[in-house]
């Protein structure tokens, strides 16, 4: 008995030095106040556009009115790439581009996609954090044919990096990543920059308080994001959008208050050190919890707050307004403009996707991807 009263004791002063190591490395976390407030517009401004089996992650749509999205890798999804046909997820190029294939092109971990105004739909590829190879493709959408591969180098996107989200630019010459780089064990946040005429690639502004995360916790509606009960999960940088001319980029972490932005020809400058590039970055604007971004043609941002279940939008004046506001909002991701005004939203449900089991995820379907009108148009595909 003596014993057993011993080894308890020593397990609750493990159990109590790992809690204290965790929070000492991760912080116990904050909240963030609600920058929300009454919305602009009703919820029935929201329009269904596909309920899913699979929680989707991105979503871009063509000026045509084609929707590809792609479906979340923590999801574990049967497809990786999906275009909407008569309201049904479709892979996309093919069957066969979802699964790997010795000597060929394949989709590995897709979330973000993009359609440039050259009529080409890219995809971007984290290959499991690094673990497989991280990859840039773009496919014509007259052939659905690839037109362009580029694999990242290990010095660019290594072992336990996550190229996120991007943005590329009006002439499509240039692509702007993130590479939010999660894992707690290695949270190297950084901006690439990917030249596609050139097809080199640059690591930018690593771990620069402009990408990294702070110590706030997400209050997802039904879990607080701390995982195991330990670790709050802090996202570094994943909102990223591009103006309409190319000259800026704005971008923030998941788990951060502010959005920054720098110029595209500070970010291009090969000639600027890593010191002289931070001094060009600007603290633009506060924000919410945002995961999803996009801008109009009139220079709003709009911002995905999964805290609560909104979309709000930040104005020229640097002021948020709250547009929508509905609890089928259920962590909205992924922003794309498509054609007649129409703003496409994803939404991927994380607190029932993130460490849960698979019978859980399953019992919170159906996933959705919406639509509405904010009242401003925006360019197709971003």
């Amino acid at each position: 008995m003596k014993r057993l009263v011993r080894w308890l004791g020593v397990l609750v002063v493990l159990l109590l030095g790992l809690d204290l190591v965790v929070h000492l490395l991760f912080g116990r976390g904050r909240r963030l106040e609600d920058r929300t407030a009454a919305p602009v517009l009703p919820g029935s401004a929201l329009e269904v556009v596909a309920d899913l089996d699979y929680p989707p992650g991105n979503v871009a749509a063509s000026n045509t009115g084609r929707v590809f999205f792609t479906l979340h890798p923590d999801g574990k999804p049967p497809i990786r790439v999906a275009e909407l046909r008569d309201g049904r997820a479709v892979p996309y190029p093919d069957e066969a581009f979802q699964h790997a294939a010795t000597g060929t092109p394949h989709f590995q971990s897709v979330l973000s996609l993009r359609i440039d105004q050259q009529g080409r739909l890219w995809t971007l590829d984290y290959a499991d954090y690094g673990q497989g190879q991280p990859r840039l493709l773009a496919f014509d959408l007259d052939t659905n044919q690839v037109v362009h591969q580029y694999d990242f180098p290990s010095s660019v996107a290594g072992f336990l990096s996550m190229l996120n989200d991007f943005q590329v630019d009006p002439r499509g010459e240039k692509i702007y990543i993130a590479d939010t780089s999660p894992l707690p064990i290695r949270q190297r946040p950084a901006l690439i920059v990917y030249d596609t005429v050139k097809q080199t690639s640059r690591r930018l502004l690593e771990g620069h308080l402009s990408v990294a995360a702070q110590d706030y916790i997400i209050q997802a509606p039904g879990r607080d994001m701390i995982i195991f009960g330990l670790y709050n999960l802090r996202i570094p940088v994943d909102s990223i959008a591009l103006d309409q001319r190319g000259e800026w980029l704005y971008y923030g972490a998941v788990s951060n208050d502010r959005l920054y932005r720098v110029r595209t020809r500070d970010l291009n400058d090969e000639s600027l050190s890593p010191e002289a590039l931070a001094a060009k970055v600007e603290d633009y604007a506060p924000k919410t919890l945002s995961d999803g971004i996009t801008m109009d043609v009139q220079d709003n941002i709009y911002l995905s707050d999964m805290e609560h279940s909104a979309i709000v939008r930040l104005g020229v004046d640097r002021r948020l307004t709250t547009l929508l506001k509905d609890p089928r909002l259920r962590w909205p991701d992924g922003f794309s403009f498509g054609p007649d005004g129409w703003l496409y939203v994803t939404c991927s449900s994380l607190q029932h996707v993130l460490f849960v089991s698979n019978a859980h995820m399953r019992a919170h379907a159906p996933y959705q991807v919406f639509r509405f009108k904010p009242g401003v148009a925006g360019v197709p595909g971003r």
